[in-house]
């Protein structure tokens, strides 16, 4: 009795934390050959930090990652549009981190195999194919060796070979003609640090926060990602992955771009190794499970990184899962409850981010309206409409604040599998 995880990431592991804390038996097939800290800067929302302190994460999570404060949005003039508090300063039981993607996999990697033993994450394995019948499931690996278990779940990211068995025409990414330039810098902390800068519109923007804390000089870590849209005919390659980039074609984008708070050619200059990628995500699917086969994470809902949400969905997931195995057993009953719970809500978020009706939406808003300059965001859109944009979104993703916490955990602690179940 074994469930089969292909894909060793952020959703593979918690995945693999949540089964190993309910006694469920499985095995990650990672590509890599080792897990290394790859990455740049991500946001965790509360209803997924709550599941990773239900795993006995929160000092680990406290040691890497930096409580987010305060999210904002700014015209492309540097001008404040809408400001509010984030994770606990907003009344949330949990708090929001911002932290190092590669950080929070090396301690999710850690914690797994100093609970479930090394065996639990198999390296350069990658998962090709499945096949998937009434009592068991193979997971087929790109090197042709055969691993039977009860479930498979695909937690191989946004190219994921299980999804493309599932969609074979389904093609590449679709690519909206935006490149993302992203890196991190030392630089002042803005605001008292702990805050979330997203600048400018939908056609050119700059998102920033820290990924630790303010030294004694008041510099921190700028997690920040440059956002430019070009045209279809511009010649450029849009689903290039991870290519290094050359500063000096960035800094003419932003070179305006310097404010009292923030000067973004400062963090553009000040970077290590710039990486390029393109904006892309898929169509959301009309299913993600065949048979005693599941998807999860960006297998199954790539999006935009708008709203600083899809880790935050992959960790769900994995919670959802776990607990739905525990409802209905080792069975495809489990994987279709699972599915029904999340694939509306990963659906509702990937359409509210392709349509401009995430938090940011506000940007182009103000661009479409007054080109970025006013004196007083009241006098372009009402406050009160910027609030009711901002919660709409919250109710969406899964972290409106008196939603979540009113709402019980997904797991409790003592909760356990029932062999028999299955």
């Amino acid at each position: 009795m074994t469930v089969l995880i292909a894909g060793g990431g952020i959703a593979g592991l918690t995945l693999g934390l949540t089964l190993h804390q309910i006694g469920v038996p499985f095995r990650i097939f990672e590509t890599r050959r080792e897990i290394r800290p790859l990455g740049v800067g991500i946001n965790l929302q509360p209803n997924a930090v709550r599941e990773l302190f239900d795993l006995d994460l929160e000092a680990q999570l406290d040691d890497i990652g930096v409580q987010t404060r305060q999210y904002g949005f700014y015209s492309k003039l540097g001008k404040t549009i809408w400001e509010e508090p984030r994770g606990r300063w907003a009344g949330h039981a949990w708090p929001q981190y911002s932290l190092h993607r590669g950080k929070l996999q090396m301690v999710l990697h850690a914690d797994l195999v100093g609970r479930a033993g090394l065996a639990a994450v198999r390296t350069g394995a990658t998962a090709a194919g499945f096949e998937t019948g009434p009592d068991n499931a193979v997971l087929i690996l790109q090197d042709g060796e055969r691993v039977t278990g009860d479930l498979i779940v695909a937690a191989d990211g946004i190219h994921s070979a299980l999804r493309a068995q599932m969609y074979p025409d389904e093609g590449a990414p679709v690519w909206d003609g935006r490149i993302l330039w992203r890196a991190t810098s030392r630089a002042p902390a803005f605001f008292g640090g702990g805050a979330m800068a997203v600048i400018g519109h939908d056609s050119q923007r700059v998102v920033a926060y820290p990924i630790s804390e303010p030294d004694a000089h008041g510099d921190a870590i700028i997690n920040w990602i440059a956002e430019k849209r070009f045209s279809p005919d511009s010649g450029r390659m849009g689903l290039d992955w991870n290519r290094t980039a050359d500063p000096g074609d960035i800094l003419p984008l932003f070179e305006d771009w310097r404010f009292d708070w923030i000067d973004v050619p400062a963090l553009i200059e000040g970077a290590g190794t710039i990486y390029e990628y393109p904006m892309v995500d898929r169509d959301p699917l009309p299913r993600w499970t065949d048979g005693r086969v599941t998807l999860m994470g960006d297998a199954a809902h790539p999006t935009y990184p708008v709203g600083s949400n899809g880790a935050s969905q992959a960790i769900v997931d994995a919670r959802v899962i776990g607990a739905k195995l525990l409802e209905h057993g080792m069975t495809p009953a489990g994987l279709e409850a699972y599915e029904a719970e999340m694939r509306p809500l990963a659906t509702a978020v990937a359409r509210a981010n392709r349509a401009g009706e995430g938090p940011d939406g506000v940007l182009q808003r103000v661009e479409d309206l007054c080109g970025g300059d006013f004196r007083d965001i009241e006098d372009v859109i009402p406050r009160a409409e910027l609030a009711a944009h901002a919660e709409k979104y919250k109710t969406i993703a899964g972290f409106s604040i008196e939603e979540l916490n009113a709402k019980p955990g997904l797991i409790p602690k003592e909760a356990r599998f029932d062999r028999g179940a299955s």
